[in-house]
């Protein structure tokens, strides 16, 4: 039994990162769910033996309260057998008194030993329940550093896209620029011509009509 508990405890014990070192890489909270996992099932064997340890100790105190109140009962009847004078009654009384407290004896030993034994396997019971309770903070941990270095790559990707997005929207507004500049140069030129064929076609007009003028 002792060999089981030092190996659940070293199991428990091992270090976290040691256990991680081989898929780290791969999915470093999958292997840490699995290890505790398998802590978890460690820990449910332990539970189950301090149980069991308890109805023993239950069953031992049992057993040795009815040694001891028997042999004070064979005891109080082989005082009477003696005053009667009964001797094989006396007899019979007294090996019983004897058996029930040789018994008794070994039960208090036995006891002993099982109080003992509970005690370290409710002291190792709660160091691991402390352990695994630790890991699963500390899985918690870095699942909220997951999560936050994942919800960053997310971000840095649709900023990127819209680094993106920008780049090709400043593209497109200096083309527009560029093509109402020219707009406006043709427009403006155009104005500016039309606007001289009429200066020039009034000029025209006011000449022939001088000129007309000058010959009557």
């Amino acid at each position: 039994m002792m060999g089981l508990f030092n190996r659940i405890k070293n199991t428990i014990a091992a270090d976290l990162h040691e256990v991680l070192d081989e898929k780290e890489k791969k999915n470093p909270i999958s292997s840490l769910n699995q290890y505790l996992r398998q802590c978890e099932l460690e820990v449910e064997k332990v539970r189950k033996l301090v149980e069991r340890q308890y109805r023993l100790k239950d069953e031992f105190t049992k057993e040795f309260d009815e040694s001891k109140h028997l042999a004070e009962k064979r005891k109080q009847q082989a005082e009477i057998a003696t005053r009667a004078g009964e001797e094989e009654l006396y007899q019979f009384a007294y090996k019983e008194q004897l058996q029930y407290e040789e018994r008794a004896e070994r039960l208090k030993v036995t006891l002993t030993e099982a109080t003992k034994h509970l005690v370290e396997l409710e002291t190792r019971y709660e160091e691991m329940k402390h352990k695994l309770k630790d890991m699963q903070l500390k899985r918690m941990e870095l699942m909220g550093r997951e999560n936050i270095a994942r919800a960053n790559y997310r971000m840095s990707q649709v900023f990127e896209s819209e680094k993106g997005h920008m780049n090709q929207s400043s593209l497109s507004f200096n083309e527009m620029e560029r093509y109402l500049d020219r707009l406006e140069e043709q427009v403006n030129s155009s104005y500016y011509r039309s606007t001289i064929d009429a200066r020039i076609a009034h000029l025209e007009k006011e000449m022939k009509k001088e000129e007309s003028n000058t010959l009557l």
